[in-house]
């Protein structure tokens, strides 16, 4: 969007687009100073005997104490070295620390109004948010277990250790369902969806993504009349959620449908559901063992065929190649690799008769 205010003079897009991480900085650091002003003033306004302090309004004194807080906080953070060289170059972290900065301080509006009865249309600007910062950079979901600590110590007066715990572990598969469930998941569920109608029907090319969407949208639909028959408001504020996290997932279209304009730089052509997904996935850069892999010395020793990439030709698509999965020893793998490089850490290179080592 910001491009477009260069009219049409190419020259001005690069400073635009820096322009625009300037300009998100500036208002992360904005929310940065209202959220510690928020947490300051409970702090600061605390009189004895009482349990809630939202509504008391502080002092004098108490007031600079708390703006004290948020202005020296919030510059520290504003002019330091990592935050400050995002924030003058075309690059995601600017944004997405906005994002971040976004949901910590509605989260903390919430918690201000969480006995009101419309207090749920924050935790579903918070989604819809989160949603968007997905066509950002994926950091934002790193936020939620910390919202959800707020959520439970608003909500239930006598906290203990075990809902702390339950807390945490709800907190991180919802950062799943998120992470796997709905980024990568759905499109490769309307990938199976596309493959089945058209080579086992024979239904043309984008059929098996309609019916994908139509079937989807009748179960979101599903899900709303059960919230609404049992009057359960958890149900309908989780079903509200994902459906405004998917609006603003929906920030990420614009990836196949600037594709199909075949722009002049198009890398992978992710234009339809098979290529897009594999984009989504990012299958071009392999992957990495995050929980149990091969340690940093393990050694191959055999590969297989994984899973197929499908193209179009003619009106089927077939398979273009598959995969290669290199298998392991079982001996030669561990919990949490943590040092795990696919790289040989000693190489010896013979050049001229000298051998040399290098790490």
């Amino acid at each position: 969007m910001f491009s477009l205010f260069s009219f049409g003079d190419v020259t001005k897009v690069s400073v635009l687009v820096n322009f625009l991480s300037a300009l998100s900085s500036s208002f992360t650091v904005l929310f940065l100073f209202w959220t510690i002003t928020m947490l300051a003033k409970k702090l600061v306004v605390n009189q004895p005997g009482m349990h809630d302090n939202r509504h008391v309004e502080p002092t004098g004194g108490q007031t600079l104490l708390v703006l004290g807080a948020g202005v020296v906080g919030a510059l520290a953070f504003a002019f330091s070295d990592s935050f400050w060289f995002n924030a003058v170059e075309a690059e995601v972290y600017a944004m997405s620390a906005l994002c971040t900065a976004a949901v910590v301080w509605i989260m903390l509006k919430w918690e201000n109004r969480a006995d009101e009865a419309d207090s749920d249309k924050w935790l579903i600007l918070i989604a819809y948010v989160i949603g968007l910062s997905i066509g950002v950079h994926l950091l934002n979901l790193l936020a939620i277990p910390a919202l959800g600590f707020i959520y439970y110590y608003r909500r239930y007066q006598n906290p203990t250790m075990w809902g702390g715990i339950f807390t945490l572990v709800i907190s991180s598969v919802i950062v799943g369902l998120i992470l796997a469930g709905i980024i990568p998941g759905l499109p490769t569920l309307a990938g199976a969806f596309e493959v089945f109608f058209v080579n086992s029907i024979g239904l043309p090319f984008n059929s098996g993504l309609i019916f994908f969407l139509l079937l989807f949208v009748a179960l979101i639909w599903f899900g709303f009349r059960y919230s609404f028959t049992t009057h359960n408001r958890l149900v309908n504020t989780a079903m509200l959620s994902f459906v405004f996290i998917l609006i603003g997932y929906s920030s990420y279209l614009i990836v196949p449908i600037r594709s199909s304009y075949e722009p002049t730089i198009n890398e992978n052509a992710p234009k339809d559901v098979l290529s897009f997904v594999s984009y989504l996935k990012r299958e071009q850069y392999g992957d990495r063992p995050l929980l149990y892999g091969p340690q940093f010395n393990a050694e191959p020793v055999d590969q297989k065929e994984g899973a197929p990439r499908y193209v179009r030709r003619g009106d089927k698509y077939v398979v273009a190649e598959r995969r290669l999965e290199t298998i392991y020893r079982d001996t030669d793998k561990m919990l949490i690799p943590r040092i795990y490089s696919p790289a040989p850490s000693i190489s010896t290179t013979t050049r001229s008769g000298s051998t040399f080592r290098k790490a």
